[in-house]
């Protein structure tokens, strides 16, 4: 009898803890952030990108001072952040592993396992390797400038932060490498395999820089302006790029880049949407 009275008693009832495996932004981004810095390829291949684009400006700077200026259009400016040209490789390769070291690894079904909402994923992906590249570019086009100003200064042909477009071209240095590796971002999502991406990268970035100039002239006009690397580095200049070709202004052709790495992101982002991990 007293079982059954204690059966009829009534219960007091535990709530449950509230949800922890909400998704949020903010989590996934600390999620992302902890995956990127704990790669040791990160730290190899932005200390490589430091390495190249402050000695390769210092020793554009110091063949500026030994030999003069090279015509009356020199830009101080874009003599220290000559290794941009280099260092642009360099991060592009980045930006392929932050997304293909997942397939190579297999570890993008864990990944999507934990979070299986796939824009927010990119979107985190790509605000924090943005994030990281662009401070890590900020202070290296920085330490180019100041450095090979400096190498420039004792024959007078340096030039300051306080000169119109300078400091606009210094910050715009570190956004052409950040929208770079953006692009090559968009690159490796769209093939998910790290040698094809890079290859397709440094074909888009380098090589068909150089090869345009076996068209003809009028072909050049039309067509050179157009290509990602050629276009994004006119922000990094001060004075107008003289010869036949019609440059774009420098938000103009920073614009034209960024339209580069939005179509191969959109592109990669599309697929992912649909392919299977």
């Amino acid at each position: 009898m007293a079982s059954t009275v204690s059966e009829l008693a009534p219960r007091t009832l535990t709530a449950l803890p509230a949800n922890a495996g909400k998704v949020t932004l903010g989590g996934v981004l600390r999620s992302e952030f902890t995956k990127i810095k704990s790669v040791r390829s990160t730290y190899f291949t932005l200390a490589a990108m430091v390495v190249i684009s402050v000695g390769f400006g210092a020793l554009a700077s110091w063949g500026a001072a030994s030999h003069g200026p090279n015509g009356p259009n020199f830009d101080p400016t874009a003599q220290s952040l000559f290794g941009l040209y280099i260092s642009q490789l360099v991060i592009a390769v980045l930006g392929v592993l932050v997304i293909s070291s997942e397939y190579s690894t297999k570890m993008i079904a864990t990944t999507l396992t934990a979070m299986p909402r796939r824009g927010l994923l990119i979107a985190a992906k790509a605000i924090v390797f943005g994030s990281v590249t662009f401070v890590a570019s900020l202070v290296t086009c920085f330490a180019s400038f100041f450095l090979g100003q400096a190498l420039m200064s004792s024959h007078h042909i340096s030039t300051s932060l306080g000169q119109p477009g300078v400091l606009r071209a210094v910050i715009g240095g570190a956004l052409f490498l950040t929208v770079v590796g953006l692009l090559s971002f968009g690159l490796g999502l769209l093939v998910r395999h790290t040698a094809g991406a890079i290859s397709i990268a440094v074909a888009l970035l380098f090589v068909l820089s150089i090869l345009v100039n076996a068209l003809p002239q009028n072909w050049q006009i039309h067509i050179d302006k157009w290509l990602p690397a050629i276009a994004g580095m006119v922000i990094w200049t001060v004075k107008p790029q003289t010869g036949s070709i019609p440059y774009f202004a420098p938000w103009t052709g920073f614009a034209v880049l960024c339209a580069w790495a939005a179509v191969f992101i959109g592109a990669g982002m599309y697929l992912f949407r649909k392919r299977n991990a």
